[in-house]
């Protein structure tokens, strides 16, 4: 059990450390492309840091994680399943996997500060709520 806390300890780090970059960038005023840009990066940071850590969890439980096309779907369904995280904190993460996968498949040009500002106001809470 001691690698699995020691893993899951440093990505904690890694998010913490990601989401006080995130407060850093959130206090600018004005938010050029290249600040949703870095937003934007942060809030997929944070989200797969999480992941990483359920995907930790549900290995050392010896529980099987098909890699098929809903693969992210399915990390948080079993997560919730095996009673790694709970139904509410699921359906918090759901808008952090929905922007996930337009950030993987979209453009840092893209990206939308009606839709990013709210998602980055929140992570802080719901990051407060992954105590794993």
């Amino acid at each position: 059990m001691d690698n699995l806390e020691q893993e899951i300890l440093a990505e904690k780090e890694h998010i913490s450390d990601t989401l006080r970059a995130l407060e850093k960038t959130m206090r600018r005023k004005r938010k050029t492309i290249v600040e949703l840009a870095a937003i934007g990066t942060f809030l997929q940071n944070s989200y797969n840091g999480m992941e990483n850590i359920q995907k930790r969890i549900l290995k050392f439980k010896n529980i099987p994680i098909l890699h098929m096309q809903t693969y992210h779907q399915d990390l948080l369904n079993l997560s919730v399943k095996h009673k790694i995280i709970s139904e509410n904190l699921s359906n918090e993460l759901k808008k952090y996997l929905g922007f996930r996968h337009f950030f993987i498949h979209g453009y840092g040009t893209m990206m939308d500060e009606k839709k990013l500002i709210p998602l980055a106001e929140n992570l802080p809470q719901v990051w407060s709520k992954f105590d794993l």
